[in-house]
Formats: C-alpha cells, sequence, structure tokens
C-alpha cells in the first residue's frame, strides 16, 4: 500500500480524491484540513483516512506531520482559491497560497524524503488570453489578471525551481473550472445552484442576480479532474505541467439556463454591476492532448449531469 497525503482533504476537490483513492483500494491515506466544519464533506470515508488537522502556514507543524507520515505520493490541493475574492484581499491570498506550498516542499527537502509531490496550479495562470491562442496549450503566455492567478503563477513556478534545484519530483498540474456538489458558492456554478434551492424553500425572494453570463469556460466533473491528478502523480513526467480540461467550453449563460430547467420556480434573472470583476477574460478552452496522451484520461462525466448533482447537492442542505 503507497501511503497518499492530501492537502486539504476535506476540501471540494480534496475529499473527491481521497472518495477516488479509497475507491482504489491502493492507498493508506492520511491528509490535512484546517476548519472543523469541512469534515462533514469526508464523513462517508472518515473511518478509512486519517485526518490532521494543520494550518499549513506553520512551517513545523508541516514538517511534523509530513516527517511523521512519510508520504510516498504528496497530493497538494489547500489553497485559497476563490479568483473574485482574491481582488478584496490579494495580500492574504498571495501569502497563503505561496507560504503554504513552500513549507510542504521545505519539509519534504530537509526531511530527505523520497515523496513524489503533485501541486494543483490554475488554468487562471494563463489569464488574458487572446482568441487566436485557444484552445490554451501549456506553451501559451502566462497573462494572471487577479491576485489568486499571480499566486498561481508564483506556485507553479516554485514546483519547478524545487524540481530544477533539488531534484524533487513534482509534477505540476493546471486544472481549468472544475465543478460539482460540495464546491463553495463563491463559484459561479454552485452560487446558482445554492440560490435555485433556497428560493424553491422560499429562504429568498424569486430573484437571481447575475454577473457576466457571456463569458465561456472550459468545465469538467470535478470526479473526472481527481481522476486525473491519481494518473499523473503515477504516470506523470517530474517537472512537467499538465492542462486539464474537457476541451469544450460554455457559456456562463448556458450553465445557468440549465439550471434554471431543472426547478419548477418562476425566477427572474437581474444583471448586478456589483458582481463584475474587474478583468474578466471572455474565453478560456482547454488542450488537453498533453495529459491525454501521457495518461489516456479523459472525461467521462456529462456537464449536465453535474449540474443537475450540484443542484440537488444545495437542495439537500439549505
Amino acid at each position: 500500500m503507497k501511503k497518499a497525503f492530501i492537502t486539504g482533504i476535506t476540501g471540494f476537490a480534496g475529499s473527491f480524491l481521497a472518495e477516488h483513492l479509497v475507491g482504489e483500494g491502493e492507498y493508506e491515506i492520511s491528509g490535512t484540513y484546517l476548519t472543523d466544519g469541512s469534515l462533514k464533506n469526508v464523513s462517508n470515508i472518515q473511518s478509512k483516512v486519517k485526518l490532521n488537522k494543520v494550518d499549513l502556514q506553520d512551517a513545523s507543524a508541516v514538517k511534523a506531520i509530513i516527517t511523521e507520515v512519510k508520504p510516498d505520493l504528496i497530493f497538494h490541493l489547500a489553497a485559497l482559491t476563490a479568483p473574485g475574492e482574491s481582488f478584496e484581499n490579494p495580500g492574504e491570498f498571495i501569502t497563503n497560497n505561496i507560504l503554504a506550498q513552500v513549507n510542504v516542499f521545505e519539509a519534504v527537502r530537509s526531511s530527505k524524503l523520497k515523496s513524489k509531490i503533485l501541486i494543483v496550479s490554475s488554468a487562471e495562470v494563463y489569464g488574458n488570453v487572446s482568441p487566436q491562442d485557444l484552445p490554451v496549450d501549456e506553451e501559451t503566455r502566462l497573462l494572471p489578471v487577479n491576485p489568486y492567478a499571480v499566486s498561481k503563477v508564483a506556485c507553479d513556478f516554485l514546483g519547478l525551481q524545487y524540481f530544477l534545484a533539488y531534484k524533487i519530483p513534482i509534477i505540476r498540474v493546471r486544472p481549468f473550472n472544475h465543478i460539482g456538489p460540495r464546491q463553495s458558492p463563491s463559484f459561479v456554478v454552485a452560487s446558482f445552484a445554492k440560490k435555485i434551492a433556497e428560493i424553491e424553500t422560499e429562504k429568498i425572494e424569486p430573484v437571481l442576480k447575475v454577473g457576466n453570463l457571456l463569458a465561456k469556460r472550459d468545465l469538467t466533473d470535478v470526479r473526472d479532474t481527481v481522476r486525473s491528478y491519481q494518473l499523473l502523480i503515477e504516470k506523470g513526467e517530474p517537472g512537467e505541467v499538465y492542462n486539464i480540461g474537457s476541451g469544450r467550453s460554455y457559456e456562463i449563460k448556458y450553465l445557468l439556463d440549465t439550471l434554471l430547467s431543472f426547478s419548477s420556480k418562476k425566477i427572474n434573472v437581474e444583471s448586478d454591476p456589483a458582481l463584475m470583476r474587474p478583468v474578466d477574460v471572455p474565453e478560456l478552452v482547454c488542450d488537453n492532448s498533453k495529459i491525454r496522451k501521457q495518461t489516456g484520461w479523459e472525461p467521462k462525466i456529462p456537464i449536465e449531469q453535474t449540474i443537475r448533482e450540484t443542484l440537488d447537492y444545495w437542495r439537500s442542505i439549505v
């Protein structure tokens, strides 16, 4: 049994990754979490994983847990992740995301462990992509347009630097938008789904305020995304970076209309200038040929299924 260690194991992607690895039956799984409220995300597998409450900004605590576990594989998923919110707290996003990752790397380096590490960057690093650069491959230039994306550029290249300088086997991934149950309502599909569920239960008025509905994003079910993480940490090339996405973009309006089609409530949609970002990229779509060639991965879950299950998730908890 390989020892797999997941930072942010109780988070959105982390909890689904833990479920996937449990299902594979080949891993002894442990990980870190920060808040007790997130434990509900792993309630169905909590007896099968070891959870450690650790602030990843505490270097000594990070080193203590990593040297205790001595993991074969580290999936570094923990981060502040909301691009829109990063405009309000840029320093917090940049400090948290960079320092947490440095502490993980330093724990492995200073302890001379042989852990293979997968770090999660983001397609947000590509930022203001011009139409002629679509679909986006790994060689597309980086033009980050929000502080979160800047933090991920730094984390991405820190992964490369630690590989080059210390030969730590680090694989970098740049996932495009992934959605599904448990996602924070800071993200558009989860936000819409939560509000529709609240409208259905008459907790709020039947009005849905929206930002830019014309933006187009490449979307993948989170369960497909975490499956790619496992494939890449096993089959990926250390030092390399891999885009993860469906290869298809969807207009935000299509996502909203699909959600609304699953509800019998009459809901009014109103534009709200306050929900517009200072800078918004018109379209992002992934060239996923590199990961397909390396691992054979491809997404399996239809976007409409993901959207329906996200709405049903919020219906179950609001």
